[in-house]
Formats: C-alpha cells, sequence, structure tokens
C-alpha cells in the first residue's frame, strides 16, 4: 500500500484560502480543514501547535493573496497609475467578497482614534511616499489626500462586498477619478489625472 500524502503547511493554507472564498472564515476549523483534505485533524496540529498560531499564519497568507491580486490588476488593466490601489481594492471587495470582509472590515488591525493613526501601519506610509513622488507633492499634503482616498474607497468597498452597492470597473474609475481630483486641485489647481 502506497504512504499517504503528507499534508504540508501550504497545503492547509491553501485549503483554508479555498473555505474562506466560498463560506467566509468563520466555517473554518480543523475539522472544515481535515474534511477538505481528506484526512484526519491530526495533520493540522502536527504542523501547528493550536487554532490561534494557524489563523496568525494564515492572516499573513491572505494578505499575500491580496498583495498579488493587486499586482495582478496592475499587470492586467490600463489606467493610471494613481488607481491601481483603489480600484483594485474595490474590485477585490466584489470578486473576494469572504477575503476582503476578513482581511479588511473583520480582522483589520488599523486602530484609528485619529486619522493620523492610519499610518501607524508601515506598508501605509510606504505606499504614501510612493504617492508623494508620484504627484509630485509634499510628503504631509499628499499623506492627506492619500488617507481620504482610502476612506473614501474603503467605503465603496465595504458597500459592494456587502451588496449595497453594485458598481462596474467604469462606474467605480469615474468615481475615484473625480474625488482624487477634488483632492489633488486642492494642492495643485491645474492636475489632471494621467494614464
Amino acid at each position: 500500500m502506497p504512504p499517504k500524502a503528507k499534508i504540508t503547511k501550504e497545503m492547509i493554507l491553501n485549503t483554508i484560502l479555498d473555505i474562506t472564498k466560498e463560506t467566509g472564515f468563520e466555517t473554518v476549523n480543523a475539522r472544515s480543514i481535515a474534511s477538505k483534505l481528506q484526512c484526519s485533524t491530526r495533520p493540522i496540529f502536527t504542523c501547528y501547535e493550536n487554532m490561534d498560531e494557524l489563523k496568525t499564519e494564515f492572516l499573513d497568507f491572505a494578505y499575500e493573496y491580496y498583495e498579488q491580486y493587486v499586482t495582478n490588476y496592475k499587470n492586467s488593466v490600463s489606467v493610471s497609475p494613481y488607481l491601481i490601489l483603489p480600484l483594485s481594492y474595490i474590485e477585490f471587495a466584489q470578486k473576494e467578497t469572504n477575503l476582503f470582509k476578513l482581511l479588511f472590515t473583520k480582522d483589520m488591525d488599523l486602530e484609528m482614534t485619529e486619522a493620523k493613526d492610519f499610518y501607524k501601519e508601515i506598508n501605509n506610509e510606504k505606499k504614501a511616499k510612493i504617492f508623494s513622488d508620484t504627484l509630485g507633492i509634499e510628503l504631509d499634503k499628499a499623506k492627506i489626500i492619500f488617507l481620504d482616498l482610502f476612506l473614501y474607497t474603503h467605503g465603496i468597498a465595504v458597500l459592494a462586498a456587502t451588496k449595497k452597492l453594485a458598481l462596474d470597473r467604469d462606474k467605480a474609475e469615474k468615481m475615484v477619478t473625480n474625488i482624487l481630483t477634488a483632492f489633488v486641485r486642492q494642492e495643485k489647481p491645474d492636475w489632471k489625472l494621467s494614464n
């Protein structure tokens, strides 16, 4: 009799990704993972000490999946670089609803008592710096615009993920373009969005 296939961390994480995409992260547990992998729960706890450790690793894995989604979006559409992050975020909310809810509504680490708290997350500071350099606006002002754009985009994305708002890409692009133009023109009155 051939030996059983070894269950790896990657197999477990991909299984959790599939379950989350299909039915939501709240349905993930040792039994649902084992059932999908067609094994007992033992291999899961051979790879992970407990479900908390597994959840922590999965959140990183899911965020990497989102980052790859943004990269794929960037490589597949022809839009201004200013619009890549907001439009991919909205599309992710519409197409990967359960993952979006997990990463950006339920498990979002961001705790904003004040607007400036947005930049406690290192990636946001880095993204704002790139945004600043691309716009040619000093960093402090660009950070305000970047945060405002995120808040606007997050609102649209949450409405899309909860099926309260249906948007095609053209409508989303028009909305984001209009608000971004309004924000930037406060600093650069002649600014026009370019591809």
